[in-house]
Order: C-alpha cells, then structure tokens, then sequence
C-alpha cells in the first residue's frame, strides 16, 4: 500500500529558527512563515456582484471590500485585490477546505480557485519591519499612506506578491507563489540583516 501525500512547507529547511544578522540588541525584525491555511481566489461572475456581496454577508458575515484592504471575520478574511476579485484567507478552513466551501456557497455567483498550495505566506513584524520591506517593496507602509487593513498587490524585487497587514504593530502577511519561495526568502533575510532578525517555527 503506497503512502498517503504529505504537505510539505514551501520553506520546509530553509526558515530555520534561531537569530540571524547583526547580533547586539534586540532583533528589530521577526519572521515565520504561516502554514495550514486556506487560501483562495474568489472571483465575481459578469451581473453577479451585489448577489455575490449578499451571499457573502449572509454566509460569512462580512461585508466584501470594494477596495485593496482585509476584512476579518473568524471563519474567514477577504482581502481585495482587484476589481470584483478577493483572496479569502482562512485558519479554521484549511488547505483546500476552503475552496470547496466557497465553492458550495458562492456557486453561480463567483467563481473560486484553491491557492493554499500555490502559496507561501510569510509573516514580518518588528520595529524594523518596515524599512526592510522598504528595500523592494515600491509602497509606502507609513500609516499616514497604508491603513491598518491595508492590503495591496504589487511586486518585491520583481517578485509578485499580495501583502496585507495583519496588526498594528505593525506586522504584516506576505503571500507570494511557492514556486518564488525560497527566492523570496533569501531576499527577505538578506534585507532584514542589518537590523537582526529572529526566525521562529511555523504557525
């Protein structure tokens, strides 16, 4: 009988934990990557969009964004990432758990692709969290010019990217295709080295 697949870290040896970079003081920023949730592109059929809004207040209790932020909700986040088009977000509905809801919810009036393979999301707090995205990231994340919900699609060091923030401290998510992980990563670390940086376990 042949084994059953495992889902294995798009960072799996790579995001070792420890301290890393300039080593006096407290490390100004943190890392670790965000592993078994559900990740999903939801997508608004052509006439469907305020049913589709309708449904998914009803279902989720949250109203769609209409613009690039995140709406939080227990079972499941939004984040808006272009017109009539969301990623949802979910730690209760993992893996492709959450596509098939959606899916089952939302059918006729959207259509959902499973991203929660297809993507690494990475998460960067610390008080130097910002002038390490700084370095390639062409937004500014000062609170005057990005909102607490603030989302955003863009690119990092020509590498695409959805980023969302996830507190007020702040921190913030990155999702970035798996296949760019490893990638991304050594980008990540090699900007985040001045300021030290600690990388703990997945969560």
């Amino acid at each position: 009988m042949s084994s059953p697949l495992v889902s294995v870290s798009g960072l799996a040896g790579v995001a070792v934990p420890g301290r890393f970079g300039k080593t006096d003081g407290t490390p100004g920023v943190h890392l670790s990557e965000r592993v078994g949730l559900g990740l999903a592109t939801v997508a608004s059929h052509k006439g469907q969009g305020e049913g589709l809004k309708q449904k998914v207040r009803e279902v989720y209790g949250v109203d769609l964004p209409d613009r690039s932020i995140i709406v939080r909700e227990p079972a499941v986040s939004f984040v808006g990432i272009g017109p009539g088009q969301w990623l949802a977000v979910s730690e209760s509905l993992k893996h492709d758990a959450l596509a098939r809801d959606l899916a089952k919810q939302l059918k006729g009036l959207a259509s959902v692709s499973d991203q929660s393979d297809g993507r690494t999301v990475i998460r960067i707090g610390g008080p130097r969290a910002r002038d390490t995205l700084a370095k390639g990231l062409p937004i500014d994340l000062d609170p005057r010019a990005f909102p607490k919900d603030g989302a955003a699609t863009s690119v990092i060091s020509l590498m695409g990217v959805q980023l969302w923030q996830a507190d007020e401290t702040p921190t913030y998510d990155i999702a970035v295709f798996r296949s760019l992980s490893g990638s991304f990563w050594r980008w990540l670390t090699a900007s985040a080295a001045e300021f030290g940086y600690e990388v703990t376990a997945p969560g």
